[in-house]
Protein backbone atom coordinates (compact mmCIF):
# COMPACT_ATOMS: atom_id res chain seq x y z
CA UNK A 1 0.00 0.00 0.00
CA UNK A 2 0.97 3.75 -0.21
CA UNK A 3 1.52 5.60 3.05
CA UNK A 4 0.72 8.85 3.80
CA UNK A 5 3.71 10.96 4.61
CA UNK A 6 3.92 14.23 5.77
CA UNK A 7 2.74 16.78 7.72
CA UNK A 8 0.84 19.09 5.08
CA UNK A 9 -2.73 19.78 5.13
CA UNK A 10 -3.39 20.48 2.03
CA UNK A 11 -1.74 17.61 0.84
CA UNK A 12 -3.61 15.23 3.65
CA UNK A 13 -7.06 16.87 2.35
CA UNK A 14 -5.84 16.08 -1.36
CA UNK A 15 -5.19 12.18 -0.15
CA UNK A 16 -8.50 11.98 1.82
CA UNK A 17 -10.85 14.15 -0.26
CA UNK A 18 -13.97 11.42 1.31
CA UNK A 19 -15.22 8.39 3.42
CA UNK A 20 -14.72 5.64 0.27
CA UNK A 21 -10.82 7.24 0.04
CA UNK A 22 -10.72 6.37 4.15
CA UNK A 23 -12.43 3.46 3.72
CA UNK A 24 -9.33 2.05 0.87
CA UNK A 25 -6.69 3.37 3.35
CA UNK A 26 -7.97 1.31 6.03
CA UNK A 27 -8.95 -1.94 4.17
CA UNK A 28 -5.49 -2.06 2.17
CA UNK A 29 -3.80 -1.76 6.16
CA UNK A 30 -6.77 -4.30 7.67
CA UNK A 31 -5.97 -7.03 4.98
CA UNK A 32 -2.34 -6.18 4.22
CA UNK A 33 -1.46 -9.64 5.32
CA UNK A 34 -4.25 -11.49 3.83
CA UNK A 35 -7.93 -11.86 4.93
CA UNK A 36 -9.43 -13.85 7.84
CA UNK A 37 -13.31 -14.52 9.14
CA UNK A 38 -13.80 -12.52 11.88
CA UNK A 39 -17.05 -14.73 11.87
CA UNK A 40 -15.82 -18.54 10.83
CA UNK A 41 -12.28 -17.76 10.63
CA UNK A 42 -12.11 -19.14 6.91
CA UNK A 43 -9.51 -16.91 4.51
CA UNK A 44 -10.68 -16.77 1.38
CA UNK A 45 -13.01 -13.94 -0.19
CA UNK A 46 -12.85 -11.09 -2.11
CA UNK A 47 -12.94 -7.43 -1.65
CA UNK A 48 -15.87 -5.33 -2.72
CA UNK A 49 -16.39 -1.86 -4.35
CA UNK A 50 -17.63 -0.42 -0.99
CA UNK A 51 -14.32 -1.66 0.68
CA UNK A 52 -15.85 -4.41 2.84
CA UNK A 53 -14.52 -8.06 2.92
CA UNK A 54 -17.05 -10.62 1.54
CA UNK A 55 -16.03 -14.37 2.92
CA UNK A 56 -17.12 -17.65 0.83
CA UNK A 57 -18.20 -20.02 3.27
CA UNK A 58 -20.07 -17.83 5.62
CA UNK A 59 -20.75 -14.78 3.58
CA UNK A 60 -20.45 -12.55 5.80
CA UNK A 61 -19.47 -8.83 5.15
CA UNK A 62 -16.94 -7.29 7.51
CA UNK A 63 -16.37 -3.64 6.62
CA UNK A 64 -12.98 -2.01 6.77
CA UNK A 65 -13.99 -0.23 10.45
CA UNK A 66 -15.22 -3.32 11.83
CA UNK A 67 -13.06 -4.80 15.02
CA UNK A 68 -10.84 -1.67 14.72
CA UNK A 69 -11.05 1.92 16.69
CA UNK A 70 -13.03 3.34 13.94
CA UNK A 71 -15.87 0.86 15.20
CA UNK A 72 -19.10 2.22 14.16
CA UNK A 73 -18.10 5.72 13.65
CA UNK A 74 -21.00 7.48 12.97
CA UNK A 75 -19.97 11.24 12.03
CA UNK A 76 -18.25 10.00 8.52
CA UNK A 77 -14.74 8.38 8.72
CA UNK A 78 -13.10 11.54 6.46
CA UNK A 79 -13.34 13.89 9.66
CA UNK A 80 -11.92 10.77 12.22
CA UNK A 81 -9.64 10.57 9.83
CA UNK A 82 -8.91 14.58 10.15
CA UNK A 83 -8.85 14.58 14.28
CA UNK A 84 -6.59 11.74 14.07
CA UNK A 85 -4.48 13.72 12.00
CA UNK A 86 -4.61 16.96 13.86
CA UNK A 87 -4.20 15.27 17.46
CA UNK A 88 -1.15 13.23 15.58
CA UNK A 89 0.21 16.36 13.85
CA UNK A 90 -0.63 19.75 16.05
CA UNK A 91 2.64 20.37 18.49
CA UNK A 92 0.41 21.65 21.20
CA UNK A 93 -2.48 19.77 20.64
CA UNK A 94 -6.22 20.85 20.31
CA UNK A 95 -9.42 20.66 22.56
CA UNK A 96 -12.71 18.92 22.28
CA UNK A 97 -14.35 21.72 21.89
CA UNK A 98 -12.52 23.20 19.48
CA UNK A 99 -12.69 19.76 17.45
CA UNK A 100 -16.50 20.11 17.76
CA UNK A 101 -16.66 23.50 16.11
CA UNK A 102 -14.27 22.47 13.48
CA UNK A 103 -16.04 19.43 12.24
CA UNK A 104 -19.47 20.27 12.69
CA UNK A 105 -19.84 17.55 15.55
CA UNK A 106 -20.59 17.73 19.54
CA UNK A 107 -17.51 18.25 22.38
CA UNK A 108 -18.79 15.53 23.39
CA UNK A 109 -18.56 12.90 20.16
CA UNK A 110 -15.34 14.61 19.62
CA UNK A 111 -14.68 13.88 23.30
CA UNK A 112 -15.35 10.15 22.71
CA UNK A 113 -13.34 9.79 19.78
CA UNK A 114 -10.43 12.09 20.91
CA UNK A 115 -9.91 9.26 23.86
CA UNK A 116 -9.62 6.34 20.59
CA UNK A 117 -7.47 8.35 19.07
CA UNK A 118 -5.11 8.56 22.39
CA UNK A 119 -5.52 4.64 23.57
CA UNK A 120 -3.63 4.08 19.79
CA UNK A 121 -0.82 6.81 21.02
CA UNK A 122 -0.60 4.07 23.88
CA UNK A 123 3.06 2.99 24.07
CA UNK A 124 4.13 -0.48 23.73
CA UNK A 125 5.88 -0.56 26.21
CA UNK A 126 8.62 -3.06 24.46
CA UNK A 127 11.73 -0.21 24.10
CA UNK A 128 12.28 1.15 27.51
CA UNK A 129 14.13 4.03 28.28
CA UNK A 130 17.98 3.90 28.06
CA UNK A 131 20.63 5.89 28.13
CA UNK A 132 20.94 9.00 29.97
CA UNK A 133 17.28 9.40 31.90
CA UNK A 134 16.04 11.91 34.63
CA UNK A 135 12.71 11.81 36.41
CA UNK A 136 10.52 13.80 38.62
CA UNK A 137 6.95 14.08 39.77
CA UNK A 138 4.73 16.76 39.99
CA UNK A 139 0.83 17.37 41.05
CA UNK A 140 -1.90 18.47 38.41
CA UNK A 141 -4.33 21.09 40.13
CA UNK A 142 -4.37 24.27 41.46
CA UNK A 143 -3.31 25.49 45.14
CA UNK A 144 -4.42 24.08 47.84
CA UNK A 145 -3.86 26.05 51.13
CA UNK A 146 -1.17 24.34 53.90
CA UNK A 147 -0.08 21.95 51.23
CA UNK A 148 3.23 22.07 49.84
CA UNK A 149 5.85 19.99 48.30
CA UNK A 150 5.29 16.52 47.98
CA UNK A 151 2.26 16.62 50.37
CA UNK A 152 0.50 13.01 51.03
CA UNK A 153 -3.10 14.41 51.68
CA UNK A 154 -3.56 16.40 48.64
CA UNK A 155 -6.45 16.14 46.40
CA UNK A 156 -4.46 17.18 43.51
CA UNK A 157 -3.36 14.11 40.72
CA UNK A 158 0.30 13.22 41.70
CA UNK A 159 2.12 12.23 38.33
CA UNK A 160 6.24 10.86 37.46
CA UNK A 161 7.78 11.69 34.23
CA UNK A 162 10.65 10.06 32.55
CA UNK A 163 13.09 12.10 29.82
CA UNK A 164 15.37 9.91 27.69
CA UNK A 165 17.72 12.30 26.52
CA UNK A 166 20.37 11.97 23.21
CA UNK A 167 24.05 11.61 22.83
CA UNK A 168 23.47 15.73 22.16
CA UNK A 169 21.15 16.28 25.29
CA UNK A 170 18.32 16.67 23.36
CA UNK A 171 15.18 15.56 24.74
CA UNK A 172 14.29 12.23 23.00
CA UNK A 173 11.86 10.16 24.72
CA UNK A 174 8.73 11.44 27.80
CA UNK A 175 6.95 8.89 29.54
CA UNK A 176 4.58 10.29 32.73
CA UNK A 177 1.73 7.94 34.55
CA UNK A 178 -0.03 8.72 37.46
CA UNK A 179 1.04 7.54 40.56
CA UNK A 180 -0.83 7.14 44.11
CA UNK A 181 2.01 8.64 46.36
CA UNK A 182 5.41 9.31 46.44
CA UNK A 183 6.94 5.54 47.40
CA UNK A 184 9.19 3.74 46.16
CA UNK A 185 6.34 1.25 45.80
CA UNK A 186 4.20 3.61 43.40
CA UNK A 187 7.76 4.53 41.45
CA UNK A 188 7.83 0.60 40.51
CA UNK A 189 5.31 0.35 38.37
CA UNK A 190 7.06 3.13 35.79
CA UNK A 191 10.38 1.80 36.15
CA UNK A 192 9.47 -1.68 35.20
CA UNK A 193 7.62 -0.15 32.10
CA UNK A 194 9.87 2.46 30.70
CA UNK A 195 13.08 2.41 32.35
CA UNK A 196 15.94 -0.26 31.36
CA UNK A 197 17.85 -1.41 33.86
CA UNK A 198 21.42 -0.56 32.58
CA UNK A 199 19.64 3.09 31.74
CA UNK A 200 21.64 5.80 33.42
CA UNK A 201 19.35 7.52 35.73
CA UNK A 202 19.44 11.06 37.28
CA UNK A 203 17.13 11.85 40.17
CA UNK A 204 16.67 14.50 43.11
CA UNK A 205 17.25 13.35 46.48
CA UNK A 206 13.63 12.36 47.26
CA UNK A 207 14.27 9.47 49.78
CA UNK A 208 11.57 7.34 47.26
CA UNK A 209 14.21 6.62 44.89
CA UNK A 210 16.54 5.28 47.31
CA UNK A 211 14.92 1.17 47.31
CA UNK A 212 15.00 1.50 43.34
CA UNK A 213 19.08 1.67 43.65
CA UNK A 214 19.38 -1.92 44.06
CA UNK A 215 17.53 -2.61 40.68
CA UNK A 216 18.62 0.56 38.65
CA UNK A 217 21.51 2.82 38.04
CA UNK A 218 20.38 5.91 40.07
CA UNK A 219 21.94 9.03 40.98
CA UNK A 220 20.39 11.39 43.16
CA UNK A 221 21.35 14.95 43.18
CA UNK A 222 20.59 18.77 44.80
CA UNK A 223 17.69 19.64 42.93
CA UNK A 224 18.49 23.07 41.63
CA UNK A 225 15.86 24.59 39.52
CA UNK A 226 18.68 27.22 38.15
CA UNK A 227 21.55 24.65 37.30
CA UNK A 228 19.82 21.53 36.77
CA UNK A 229 16.81 19.42 35.69
CA UNK A 230 16.03 22.38 33.68
CA UNK A 231 14.57 20.27 30.43
CA UNK A 232 12.47 17.98 32.67
CA UNK A 233 11.15 21.00 34.71
CA UNK A 234 10.30 22.81 31.28
CA UNK A 235 8.35 19.21 30.01
CA UNK A 236 6.26 18.98 33.20
CA UNK A 237 5.42 22.64 32.44
CA UNK A 238 4.46 21.98 28.94
CA UNK A 239 2.07 19.18 30.52
CA UNK A 240 0.16 21.11 32.95
CA UNK A 241 0.05 24.09 30.09
CA UNK A 242 -1.25 21.77 27.91
CA UNK A 243 -3.92 20.00 30.78
CA UNK A 244 -5.13 23.62 31.13
CA UNK A 245 -6.92 23.93 27.90
CA UNK A 246 -9.14 20.85 28.44
CA UNK A 247 -12.46 22.19 28.87
CA UNK A 248 -13.39 19.59 31.48
CA UNK A 249 -12.03 18.26 34.69
CA UNK A 250 -9.59 15.23 33.98
CA UNK A 251 -9.97 12.08 36.11
CA UNK A 252 -6.99 10.13 37.17
CA UNK A 253 -8.71 7.38 35.14
CA UNK A 254 -8.79 9.79 32.25
CA UNK A 255 -4.99 11.23 32.61
CA UNK A 256 -3.48 8.60 31.31
CA UNK A 257 -4.75 8.85 27.68
CA UNK A 258 -3.51 12.52 27.67
CA UNK A 259 -0.21 11.37 28.77
CA UNK A 260 -0.37 8.91 26.14
CA UNK A 261 -0.71 11.94 23.20
CA UNK A 262 1.28 14.04 24.92
CA UNK A 263 3.87 11.76 25.16
CA UNK A 264 3.37 10.13 21.68
CA UNK A 265 3.88 13.68 20.08
CA UNK A 266 7.12 14.51 21.48
CA UNK A 267 7.96 10.87 21.03
CA UNK A 268 7.27 10.86 17.15
CA UNK A 269 8.58 14.00 16.44
CA UNK A 270 11.96 12.34 14.73
CA UNK A 271 9.51 10.19 12.60
CA UNK A 272 6.95 13.24 11.47
CA UNK A 273 7.03 11.94 8.12
CA UNK A 274 5.42 8.76 9.12
CA UNK A 275 2.86 9.87 12.11
CA UNK A 276 -0.04 9.89 10.89
CA UNK A 277 0.19 6.55 9.10
CA UNK A 278 1.21 5.31 12.49
CA UNK A 279 -1.58 6.08 14.52
CA UNK A 280 -4.08 5.16 11.73
CA UNK A 281 -2.29 1.39 11.20
CA UNK A 282 -2.57 1.06 15.55
CA UNK A 283 -6.05 2.68 15.32
CA UNK A 284 -6.83 -0.64 12.69
CA UNK A 285 -5.27 -3.49 14.82
CA UNK A 286 -6.79 -1.94 18.28
CA UNK A 287 -10.32 -3.53 19.66
CA UNK A 288 -13.05 -1.23 19.32
CA UNK A 289 -13.25 0.67 22.44
CA UNK A 290 -16.58 1.15 23.57
CA UNK A 291 -18.61 3.69 25.52
CA UNK A 292 -18.49 1.93 29.18
CA UNK A 293 -14.87 1.06 28.56
CA UNK A 294 -14.23 4.82 28.17
CA UNK A 295 -16.28 6.71 30.64
CA UNK A 296 -15.45 3.77 33.35
CA UNK A 297 -14.46 6.03 36.65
Amino acid sequence: MRKFKGQNIIDFMEAFPNDDACKAYLADLKWLDGFKCSKCGYTKGCLRGDHGYFCYSCHHVESATAETLFHKVKFGVRKAFCIAFEMATLSKGISSVQMGKRYGIRQATAWHFMQKVRKAMESSEKWPMSGLVHIDEFVIGGYEERKQGRSYNTNKTKAIVGVEFSEKKNIKRVYAQVIDDYSSASFVPFFKKHIDKDAQVITDKWTGYTPLKKDYNITQIQSDPKKNFKKIHLIIHQIKTWLRTVPVHVSKHHMKAYFNEFSFRINRSQSEESVFHKVIERMVFQQPLYHKQIYRS
